[in-house]
């Protein structure tokens, strides 16, 4: 995977951490008196994972910069970076969206993102146990 790549999956999850840390001090001051404690701890929890597969990411991406010689590995990488990229959107996005509106069909959604994540860290897995 050429380096331009690379550094695009790490500045992608840098602007999920971003928008992970919006979108939390925004749910910790402006939700807190207008959702419900378990709407709260739902957007909470979407904040969580949103953070973390940022920084999952931007690992990912690192990683793909490591393994520019090996254009099957990266490709496994880069695909891993797609599905944790989606993963955010679809599993923190609905959960967002279900707390915020209480709409509580968006709740199947989630697990379509939770299905990305694990995707993503299995591609992960994948590439660094495989022994080539």
């Amino acid at each position: 995977m050429p380096t331009r790549n690379a550094n695009t999956i790490v500045g992608i999850g840098a602007m999920l951490m971003l928008s992970a840390v919006l979108l939390g001090a925004f749910g910790a001051h402006a939700l807190k008196t207008r959702l419900t404690p378990e709407m709260l701890a739902v957007y909470q929890t979407g904040v969580q994972y949103h953070l973390v597969h940022a920084l999952g990411l931007m690992l990912v991406g690192v990683m793909c910069k490591m393994q520019v010689s090996d254009h099957v590995k990266s490709r496994r990488l880069a695909l891993a970076a797609i599905f944790m990229g989606v993963g955010v959107v679809l599993f923190s996005g609905s959960l967002y969206a279900l707390a915020i509106t209480g709409m509580s069909v968006l709740g199947a959604i989630t697990p379509l993102g939770g299905l990305c994540f694990i995707t993503a860290w299995a591609l992960v897995a994948w590439q660094m146990l495989r022994r080539d």
